[in-house]
C-alpha cells in the first residue's frame, strides 16, 4: 500500500512538473507583453491592507503589557506574580491559536479564520477594559493570545495565496513590519493614556479587519479546493482586474488542485511521513532558529539588559524602537529583489555579531570591574547598545519576516493547515521558551547567554545554505513541485 502511494505521488508530481515547465515559459511571454499591463492590483493592495490590520492587532496585543505595568498594578492592587501571569498567558493563548489555526482556515476559510481571531480580540480587549480584578484581565489576556496565535498563521497564508508572485514576498512581509508597528504604537502611546484607554486602542485595528473582510475576495486557491469553481474564478478576477486574462493562472491553481485531490488526507501525524520531510524540515527549522537565537528574550528585556550594562535603558529603549519599523520596511522593499535566503544570510551574520557584541561588553564590564580598567569600563555600554541595534536592525531584515513568508510558500495546499499549525505552535513555543529562560541564563553567565545566541545564530547560517530553497520569482505551484522532486 505505501508502495502504491509513493508510486501515486510520483506520478502527481511528474504531472505538476510538466505543464509547470510550459506554463512557466508561457507566462513569461505574457508578463512581456499586454497581461501585466492590463492588470489592477488595487483589490490586491487593499486585500492585503486588510489583512494585515490583523497583524498590527498582533503587534498591539504583543506591546500592551510593556507600558502599562505599573499603572495596571497600582489601579488593581496586583503582586508581581499577578502581573507576570497576566503577561505570559499571552503566549499560552497563543499556542492553542497556533493549534486549532490551521485546521480553521482549512475549514471555513481564509477570511472566517481572520475573522474569527479579530473577535477575540475584540472580545479580550473589552474584559480587560471592563476588569475590575485578576480573573477578568486574565481571560481578556487569554482571548487576544489566541486572536494572535491565529493571525500569526492566517494573515501571512491569505497574503500569499491572493499575491501576484513578483509582489508576494514585499507583500507578506509586510505582516512582520505591522506587527513591529503595532509594538511602537502601543509603547509611545501607552506613556501618555491609561491601561484602559489603551485597551480601547486595540480594538481599532480588529474593528477595520472585521468590516475589510465584507469588502475584499476570499482566497482563490483556498475556493478551487473546496470545489467552489465560480466563486473561485470570481476572486481571481477582482485580484487581477476586471480586463485581465486569468485562465493561464486558473488553469495552473486548478490542475495542482487536481493532482494534489489525489494525494491521501494527511493530519498532524501523518506529517511526519517521507514525502513531507523536505518542506517540514524548511518551515519548522526556520521557526526554531528565528526563535531559541534569542529575540523574545532580548526584546521583552530590552530595558533591562541596557541597564545591567550601564547604558540609560529609556534612551536605548526609544532608539530600539525607531530603528525597528524602517528597517522591516527595507527588508519588505528588498525581499522580491534580493531574494528570500540572501536576506536571511545577511540577517544571520548580523545576529551573529550583535550577540558577540553584547556578550563582549558583558565579559569586559565583569573583568573590568574587578581589574578597575576605566576606559574599558566606558567602552562596554556602547558595545551593548552597538550589540543591540544590530542585533534587532538584523532580525527585522530578514529573520524576522521571511520564515513566515517561506512557511506560506513551500506547504503543499493539502496538507497547509496542519503544517502551518506545526510551524506556529513550534514558533509560540520557541517564544515562551526564550523568554522563560532568559532570566535565568543570564544570572547564569551574562557574556555566556549571549555567546550562546550566537551559537544558535551560526548555525541558522548554516541551516539556509544548506536546506532552504530561494523562492523568489515563482509560482506557489512551481515552489512545492520543485520541494517535492528534491
Amino acid at each position: 500500500m505505501k508502495e502504491d502511494i509513493e508510486q501515486s505521488e510520483n506520478r502527481v508530481n511528474e504531472e505538476i512538473r510538466t505543464p509547470l515547465i510550459i506554463q512557466t515559459n508561457k507566462s513569461e511571454k505574457v508578463e512581456n507583453g499586454c497581461y501585466e499591463k492590463k492588470q489592477d492590483r488595487c483589490m490586491v493592495y487593499l486585500s492585503t491592507f486588510v489583512a494585515v490590520c490583523g497583524s498590527f492587532a498582533f503587534g498591539s496585543c504583543a506591546g500592551y503589557s510593556s507600558p502599562i505595568q505599573s499603572a495596571i498594578r497600582e489601579d488593581l492592587n496586583l503582586s508581581i506574580a499577578e502581573f507576570s501571569l497576566f503577561g505570559s498567558i499571552l503566549t499560552f493563548g497563543a499556542m492553542i491559536g497556533a493549534i486549532t489555526s490551521g485546521p480553521i482556515a482549512d475549514y471555513i476559510g481564509r477570511k472566517g479564520a481572520m475573522r474569527m481571531s479579530g473577535g477575540f480580540c475584540v472580545a479580550g480587549w473589552l474584559a480587560i477594559y471592563f476588569a475590575q480584578g485578576v480573573l477578568a484581565l486574565d481571560i481578556g489576556r487569554l482571548a487576544t493570545g489566541y486572536g494572535m496565535g491565529v493571525f500569526s498563521y492566517v494573515v501571512p497564508v491569505f497574503i500569499a495565496e491572493i499575491a501576484p508572485k513578483d509582489l508576494r514576498g514585499a507583500l507578506t512581509t509586510i505582516n512582520q513590519l505591522m506587527i513591529c508597528c503595532g509594538v511602537s504604537v502601543s509603547f509611545i502611546i501607552g506613556t501618555m493614556m491609561t491601561w484602559r484607554t489603551l485597551a480601547l486602542t486595540g480594538l481599532i485595528p480588529c474593528v477595520i479587519l472585521i468590516f475589510g473582510l465584507f469588502i475584499i475576495p476570499e482566497s482563490p486557491r483556498w475556493l478551487a479546493k473546496i470545489g467552489h469553481q465560480k466563486e473561485f474564478e470570481l476572486a481571481l478576477h477582482k485580484l487581477r482586474g476586471k480586463d485581465a486574462d486569468i485562465s493561464e493562472e486558473a488553469a495552473e491553481i486548478k490542475d495542482y488542485i487536481e493532482t494534489l485531490e489525489k494525494l491521501p488526507k494527511v493530519n498532524l501525524f501523518d506529517l511526519f511521513q517521507r514525502r513531507y520531510s523536505s518542506s517540514l524540515i524548511v518551515g519548522v527549522g526556520l521557526m526554531v532558529f528565528q526563535q531559541f537565537g534569542g529575540i523574545n528574550g532580548i526584546c521583552f528585556y530590552t530595558g533591562s539588559i541596557f541597564e545591567s550594562s550601564g547604558f540609560p535603558s529609556d534612551i536605548g529603549t526609544i532608539i530600539y524602537a525607531i530603528i525597528q519599523v524602517p528597517i522591516t520596511a527595507l527588508g519588505a522593499a528588498l525581499i522580491d529583489r534580493a531574494g528570500r535566503k540572501p536576506l536571511l544570510l545577511v540577517s544571520g551574520t548580523g545576529l551573529v555579531i550583535g550577540c558577540v557584541l553584547t556578550g563582549v561588553s558583558f565579559y569586559l564590564k565583569l573583568n573590568c570591574l574587578n581589574q578597575g580598567h576605566d576606559i574599558a569600563i566606558k567602552v562596554a555600554p556602547i558595545l551593548a547598545v552597538t550589540g543591540i541595534l544590530v542585533y534587532i536592525g538584523s532580525f527585522s531584515v530578514g529573520m524576522g519576516a521571511v520564515p513566515w513568508v517561506v512557511m506560506s510558500e513551500i506547504y503543499p495546499i493539502n496538507i497547509k493547515g496542519a503544517a502551518g499549525s506545526l510551524a506556529t505552535l513550534v514558533n509560540w513555543f520557541g517564544a515562551w521558551a526564550c523568554s522563560y529562560t532568559f532570566n535565568f541564563l543570564m544570572t547564569w553567565n551574562s557574556f555566556g547567554t549571549f555567546i550562546l545566541y550566537a551559537a544558535v545564530n551560526a548555525l541558522s547560517i548554516l541551516f539556509v545554505i544548506k536546506i532552504v530553497p530561494e523562492t523568489k520569482g515563482r509560482t506557489l505551484e512551481q515552489i512545492q513541485a520543485s520541494i517535492n522532486a528534491s
